[in-house]
């Protein structure tokens, strides 16, 4: 089982930045392709960005992210990282991590694909 925490949520202005973190449990992180995701209210759960588990793991971006989003991870640490930038209120969402222990070569971008999720974090962006 392995337990999911995010961290850095909150409220910021239009065009400003945040950077959240989500801790993992277990010793076996660095075998885990690590997503986000978000859901705003009356909307479904959205693939936001992953980070393969291998070495040199691929990342992909939902297209509405590109260009202003970058995930990472640190596996001594059992985190991976979201730092958004240029915010817009389109953003505003509680954001979830998940973990895929699939161990394939794969980035997958349905939430159906991932065995562990966290509580989420919220982010509200101003206009």
């Amino acid at each position: 089982q392995v337990q999911l925490v995010e961290s850095g949520g909150g409220l910021v202005q239009a065009g400003g930045s945040l950077r959240l973190s989500c801790a993992a449990s277990g010793r076996t992180f660095r075998t885990y392709t690590m997503g986000w995701f978000r859901q705003a209210p009356e909307k479904e759960r959205e693939f936001v960005a992953a980070i393969g588990w291998w070495s040199g793991g691929r990342t992909d971006y939902a297209d509405s992210v590109k260009g202003r989003f970058t995930i990472s991870r640190d596996n001594g640490k059992n985190t991976v990282y979201l730092q958004m930038n240029s915010l817009t209120p389109e953003d505003t969402a509680r954001y979830y991590c998940a973990a895929d222990n699939a161990q394939e070569l794969r980035v997958a971008i349905s939430p159906h694909a991932y065995d562990y999720w966290g509580q989420g974090t919220q982010v509200t962006v101003s206009s």
